[in-house]
């Protein structure tokens, strides 16, 4: 599409709102648009994306959470435009300049995170059979993650010279299948604590938390945007995908990710089985295991280099996270014993 067929469709798009565009900034699917009434952001989504995406911040709105970039509605009441094959929805432009340091920032995101989990939590009724399949079938998957790194070193560790690869993986080796057993044993647990249960608690996701989907106004507030992923689920996924995110650097102890999640559990405490089940995926080597995979069904024409250098930078994943994962497991350890000297 041309530019000036590309104006003409804002334009078109536009006058629904009953807005005259000056020009139009393109930011990949956020359009910055200069108009007669100020200056917006119209945002290009998919239509499948549109129904739950639209009632997703409605019952937001209702539950009484606001930081949320509000959508603005055309003239005959509609939240989203349709035009050809994509849907357009309209917001204002928040300047988003940065008024604190990059820690107050996260905490802050963490925040508004817990409150928009606490104000849509709801708890959802969970057949036995169905927990229990689900235990099955991840232990059966967990089983079969370990007999590939168990195969997969027995061959390497009887060949008289390792390629490349295969030396570095059999260094890796034994802190890979450690990791995978304690992210077993922590799922155990969660089934042990849970198998009982009919009842499990749910909340709206966000679905891709960043800061890069967290805009502040003029005032110095913050507001979530890109709320198209947005679904009920377990608090713990919206948790996951960002530490996930976060910790893909060089081997390092991040003491911030910890005071990030510290933060937002403090405004929304895990129960027992959410924690369990956050430490069993967090620990879980699945990164690494595919890579794993990946080489074996390409061991004749792999590229070696290409190979260890993924390996490498997912093993330093597996040992950020699992950094955070004992960090975690140590400060719950410590508030049970504080909770039962409390109680003496």
């Amino acid at each position: 599409m041309t530019d000036s067929n590309r104006d003409v469709t804002y334009a078109q798009i536009l006058k629904n709102y009953s807005i005259q565009p000056y020009f139009v900034e393109d930011y990949g699917k956020v359009h910055k648009v200069y108009a007669n009434k100020g200056t917006f952001a119209l945002k290009t989504i998919l239509p499948q994306q549109g129904t739950d995406f639209i009632r997703h911040v409605h019952y937001l709105y209702q539950k009484g959470f606001n930081r949320i970039v509000p959508v603005y509605p055309t003239m005959d009441g509609r939240y989203a435009v349709l035009d050809e094959n994509h849907l357009y929805y309209l917001m204002p432009w928040l300047p988003n300049e940065e008024k604190e340091n990059r820690n107050e920032r996260h905490q802050q995101l963490f925040r508004e995170l817990a409150r928009l989990h606490t104000l849509s939590a709801r708890e959802i009724t969970v057949k036995k059979e169905d927990r229990t399949e689900h235990h099955e079938k991840t232990l059966q998957q967990l089983d079969k993650n370990q007999e590939l790194l168990d195969g997969f070193i027995e061959d390497c560790e009887k060949k008289s010279y390792m390629s490349p690869f295969e030396l570095l993986f059999s260094l890796y080796y034994h802190e890979i299948s450690q990791a995978l057993k304690f992210s077993k044993t922590k799922f155990e647990e969660w089934f042990e604590s849970t198998k009982d249960q009919e009842k499990a608690r749910m909340v709206v996701i966000h679905g891709k938390v960043s800061t890069e989907h967290f805009l502040y106004d003029e005032k110095g507030y913050g507001y979530f945007i890109n709320f198209e992923n947005a679904r009920y689920g377990s608090p713990i996924h919206d948790i996951l995908p960002f530490l996930s995110r976060t910790l893909k650097t060089q081997p390092k102890q991040n003491e911030d990710a910890i005071d990030w999640i510290q933060h937002y559990l403090k405004y929304f405490p895990y129960k027992k089985d959410e924690k369990l089940l956050l430490l069993s995926y967090l620990a879980h080597p699945l990164p690494i295991i595919q890579v794993v995979e990946n080489y074996l069904q390409k061991k004749r024409n792999a590229n070696e280099l290409k190979f260890i250098r993924q390996l490498q930078k997912q093993f330093w994943l597996l040992k950020n996270t699992e950094y955070i994962v004992m960090r975690l497991s140590e400060i719950d350890s410590q508030q049970k014993v504080n909770e039962e000297g409390a109680q003496q």
